[in-house]
């Protein structure tokens, strides 16, 4: 858990045979033309990307996605107020493909929390425009709260790797930078769940 600002992220590592599948589900999707196009979601989405795919129930079901999640979600709440999860519903979960100039702007999800988790991360994602820059944020994801000040964080920068997992609160503001140099993708999984009244009160 690491809390940078006044909500709370958690970081996690998805199991890697979750990783397998979901990609395994994804270049299904990419070779079937018809599927593909029933399932892109990308037009009800904030990103500016080539194709946001919704995960069908079927297949989260078969990776027990709701049961990984609820159990990640279940520790997170006793840490920080010592409520026991009851129930966890998922909203939507869906599969974001970010190829090379693509970006998410600044948004937040419906529910109660949020996640995302790293499929797959080009190698190379560009280099800043000014070369003694030290800090090159291309294809970063930055959770924004707040203002900055004295001994304040408003930002918290992340640099995506296979595996990695963070989940947040749904309303804590978060974009992803574009990135250049390379055609290879870029691509995480989502989703938006609600908790129960009251794992979910304040």
């Amino acid at each position: 858990m690491v809390k940078p600002f006044g909500p709370s992220i958690i970081k996690l590592k998805l199991p890697a045979t979750m990783v397998g599948q979901l990609n395994d589900y994804v270049d299904d999707i990419i070779m079937n033309e018809a599927k593909l196009k029933a399932l892109d979601h990308g037009s009800q989405l904030a990103g500016n990307v080539s194709q946001e795919i919704l995960l069908e129930a079927e297949v989260a079901r078969r990776i027990n996605w709701a049961g990984f999640i609820g159990s990640v979600c279940n520790q997170w709440l006793k840490r920080t107020n010592g409520k026991e999860l009851k129930e966890l519903a998922i909203i939507k979960t869906w599969i974001v493909r970010q190829f090379q100039h693509e970006y998410n702007p600044v948004h937040h999800h419906a529910g109660h929390i949020s996640g995302v988790g790293y499929l797959k991360v080009p190698r190379h994602m560009g280099g800043s425009f000014n070369s003694d820059k030290a800090r090159n944020s291309n294809g970063n994801l930055v959770f924004i709260h707040g203002a900055p000040g004295p001994f304040c964080n408003a930002t918290f920068t992340v640099k995506p790797e296979p595996g990695d997992f963070y989940m947040f609160p749904n309303y804590l503001q978060h974009a992803v930078y574009p990135f250049s140099g390379t055609d290879e993708e870029r691509r995480s999984v989502s989703f938006n769940a609600i908790l129960d009244a009251d794992a979910a009160a304040y």
